[in-house]
């Protein structure tokens, strides 16, 4: 009986050894802030499934994802290297990467895992359809562990769409009945006055019918996750799996998602270790961890858990298991264009308190999307505002945005509150500035050129490759003009205006781009210059220039060439010129050119997007999802 006793316990002992590889389930979840989710305090939001994960694992407090659109997102999910270094933030926009990145399962398959998605890619570069293939054993709506050799380690991913913005916002109400509210039985549904509003939000029937279908689209979402638990189990495999839990960006609601504060930034993430495994977590289980994590730490953590080597253009930690990283003080993040809304955001976090920089102030969080902008709530909002039945907070979504914020999420969690004006947060502030900038320059961000600067260059390299060159990048001096960009005053603006003398193209741009956010008052005194500035032989400089002209000042010459860009060849001409014009006092002599950009069929998405938002904001076509 004693050699039995230690035969089970040397048993025992090889059985727990970090020399088996896990399996590995990823469930990711759209559009969800964790606001959202009962576990992370949430008394109305009904998700037992995640909860009970939750309360068994470890839940993270402090976990961000790099980009808060979908497309950008997942970049960074499936490649680990940021959106900011590959010139892969803005949505769908499909730039080459170097062959030597690929998507991180690409190195689990070589450590001898059978790795599959169910379903989603969107992953945002060009060449989608080869990089899945080499990416993934399996990737399709049918994907999963079942199809592996018996014993085989998998790596598998579960995407659920239910929680999605076209399900919370953007697909018609009827839709959202039929395919979501009535999956639910009638006594587990979240009416319209079951939860608290956010403050930025008018709490009036009209918009608590809406923002229901937030919670409702959470607790189907719960559901499915439920099923292929359930499966997982049935499958006797729930001793031998380590579970992934998260969101892949903040909430499909005016002002999270496509907004770089930490609404559109901070997402649920849980991970469950089984008792096999449980020696791996550094965090121990059945805890909550204030931990930094950002999607870039996720390709090296599972790289790493599967016995491989990371690669070394990877800068993410590892999370646990052998090699873990230091955990970091701060983390950085980045938001770019959404679909046809041109924008870009740069923050730091810390955990509790949130800096954002905005270099494009003068477009407000409310900006026009036009696949927000169909949506039944959006246009509930946009008629309260018309009847000023909204409070400052709530007005303030669509008006101009400071060029700075800073928000305690621990005492101001729905970032009510800028601090960045604040003499008491002075010492705080400047100590994000600090790390902010230095984190631009270090990492060599390379949005920081135009999109139509992008096109350009991928057309002989990648804008990965592009940003070391200092030659060819020079980023110092760059970031020196782009930096006042948004900062407004007499002084800002008199350097600006010198700056559209340098022989930089790039420099020119963020010069006029920083004049856009400049009062009329200021501007008075710079007319000649602006017109100058309309002729620069760099495009986007001409059209901005044009745009600040027109609207300022009534310029018809600005005017004329307004119009010609709105239907340059070049799409990423095109859409900066219509964006401008979303947000011009008179849109009105602009009407017959964009009619005609929104009856070319040959018209790409996003331009054609932006004229649908603009002549949708003139009620020149219905703003409803047929016109999406």
């Amino acid at each position: 009986m004693k050699f039995f006793s230690i035969l089970f316990l040397l048993l025992s002992i090889f059985s727990a050894s970090p020399c088996q590889k896990p399996n590995i389930l990823w469930v990711a979840i759209e559009d969800t802030s964790p606001q959202f989710i009962g576990c992370y305090g949430n008394k109305n939001a009904r998700t037992p499934v995640i909860d009970a994960l939750a309360s068994e694992g470890v839940r993270f407090t402090n976990a961000f994802s790099t980009g808060t659109v979908c497309s950008p997102s997942r970049f960074t999910i499936i490649t680990g290297v940021r959106t900011h270094n590959a010139g892969t933030g803005n949505h769908r926009s499909q730039f080459p990467i170097p062959e030597f990145i690929n998507g991180f399962p690409f190195y689990l398959r070589q450590e001898g895992y059978y790795v599959t998605n169910n379903r989603k890619t969107d992953y945002n570069l060009a060449g989608e359809k080869e990089f899945i293939e080499r990416t993934w054993n399996e990737s399709s709506d049918k994907a999963g562990w079942w199809n592996r050799t018996p014993g085989q380690p998998f790596f598998a991913v579960f995407n659920f769409e239910d929680s999605h913005q076209s399900r919370t916002m953007t697909h018609p109400y009827e839709w959202y009945q039929q395919h979501v509210l009535e999956q639910l039985p009638e006594d587990k549904r979240i009416g319209d006055n079951d939860f608290e509003m956010p403050p930025f939000y008018n709490d009036s029937p009209a918009m608590r019918k809406q923002f229901a279908r937030v919670y409702n689209s959470i607790q189907l979402t719960d559901n499915k996750i439920g099923v292929v638990l359930t499966r997982l189990k049935n499958d006797n495999l729930m001793d031998s799996t380590i579970i992934f839990f998260y969101g892949d960006h903040g909430q499909g609601i005016p002002r999270g998602k496509t907004n770089g504060i930490d609404l559109g930034h901070r997402v649920p993430f849980v991970i469950w270790f089984p008792p096999l495994y449980r020696h791996l977590s550094p965090w121990g289980t059945q805890v909550v961890s204030d931990e930094l994590i950002t999607f870039e730490d996720l390709a090296p953590t599972l790289i790493n858990l599967a016995g491989g080597k990371v690669p070394d253009h990877l800068n993410g930690r590892i999370l646990f298991g052998a090699n873990r990283s230091v955990p970091v003080s701060k983390v950085f993040l980045s938001n770019d264009r959404s679909d046809n809304g041109i924008d870009m955001v740069r923050s730091v976090t810390n955990g509790r308190y949130f800096y954002s920089r905005n270099f494009m102030p003068y477009m407000p969080e409310g900006r026009y999307i036009r696949y927000m902008e169909i949506s039944d709530i959006k246009q509930i909002m946009r008629k309260d505002l018309a009847a000023n039945r909204l409070n400052a907070l709530q007005k303030s979504l669509f008006e101009f945005r400071p060029a700075e914020s800073l928000y305690d999420i621990e005492q101001d969690p729905w970032q009510t509150r800028n601090l960045a004006g604040d003499p008491t947060a002075l010492s705080l502030l400047n100590g994000f500035r600090t790390a902010f900038n230095d984190n631009i320059l270090t990492s060599r961000d390379i949005m920081f050129l135009t999109e139509y600067e992008m096109g350009l260059i991928s057309k002989y390299t990648t804008p990965y490759e592009f940003r070391l060159d200092k030659a060819k990048y020079p980023l110092e001096e760059i970031y020196a003009s782009a930096s006042l960009s948004g900062m407004r005053g007499k002084d800002i603006a008199r350097q600006q205006i010198a700056l559209l003398k340098n022989p930089d193209k790039i420099i020119r741009y963020w010069a006029i781009t920083g004049l856009r956010s400049q009062d009329k008052t200021i501007l008075d005194g710079y007319k000649s210059k602006l017109k100058e500035a309309m002729n620069d032989s760099y495009p986007p400089v001409a059209i901005t220039a044009s745009a600040i002209s027109y609207d300022l000042f009534n310029d018809k010459s600005a005017e004329a060439n307004l119009k010609k860009y709105c239907q340059h060849e070049n799409a990423h001409l095109a859409l900066m010129t219509i964006n401008f014009l979303l947000y011009v006092q008179n849109p009105v002599p602009f009407i017959g050119t964009i009619k005609e950009v929104y009856s070319n069929k040959e018209t790409i998405y996003h331009v054609s997007s932006a004229a649908k938002d603009f002549l949708g904001r003139l009620g020149h076509i219905p703003n409803n999802f047929e016109n999406r």
